[in-house]
């Protein structure tokens, strides 16, 4: 049976702490779920009051290759980056594991993954490779994989379906408007330009799904 687990890293036990250093109030977000078999090449959206302030060259982390920004705009840094596997850590776990990153977000204190595994077994390897090369994962939420949501037929990613579902839930969506992005980032525990991209991305990831045809 497939298993879906979350877990949870120091943020300095992870690449990309240079950020944490320069904007303290910044989230770093995986883009959307990346295959891990071969290779890992994600992107991260970077988010803080100002991210034009970020001058440290992150190619400079322990375990990162290269960072190439690809978009930037108020409050939002869109990046690509490159990993150096020869350094050991939760990335080179999933790669040298069978299971497959889902998702990741970061702040100034931890990391948080979500990973799937095809059967307890794999999780139990992923564990083990940590423990093998000191990888200090905590992990915090284990279950068994429920039949499909609805969120996933549309390509929703976990954060994007919590925002859009608790702004729903909160009147961000009435008239007028019973919560703010400031209420919703509060609950969620991201910044208020993280709840806007969400909400943002994730909406358009439903219009393309539901909405538009192919040929349109």
């Amino acid at each position: 049976m497939a298993i879906e687990a979350s877990f949870t890293i120091d943020q300095a036990d992870f690449p990309l702490s240079t950020v944490f250093a320069q904007l303290t109030d910044a989230t770093i977000e995986l883009d959307r779920i990346v295959p891990t078999s071969n290779a890992v090449i994600p992107y991260f959206w970077i988010y803080a009051d100002d991210t034009a302030t970020l001058t440290t060259d992150l190619s400079n982390d322990v375990g990162i290759d290269q960072v190439t920004i690809i978009d930037e705009v108020e409050g939002q840094m869109f990046v690509r980056v490159d990993w150096n596997l020869d350094h050991e850590s939760v990335l080179t776990a999933i790669v040298n594991t069978d299971v497959t990153l889902l998702s990741g977000m970061g702040n100034q204190e931890q990391w948080t993954f979500e990973v799937r595994a095809n059967e307890q077994q794999e999780l139990a390897a992923f564990q083990t490779y940590c423990q093998k090369h000191d990888i200090p994962i905590e992990l915090t939420q284990l279950h068994a994989l429920a039949s499909l949501k609805a969120d996933q037929e549309y390509d929703l990613t976990e954060g994007q379906r919590k925002a859009i579902t608790l702004a729903y839930s909160k009147g961000y969506f009435d008239t007028p408007r019973t919560a703010t992005q400031n209420d919703l980032a509060d609950e969620l525990g991201i910044t208020r330009q993280a709840v806007s991209s969400r909400l943002q991305r994730g909406l358009r990831r439903l219009v393309a799904s539901t909405l538009i045809t192919p040929q349109e």
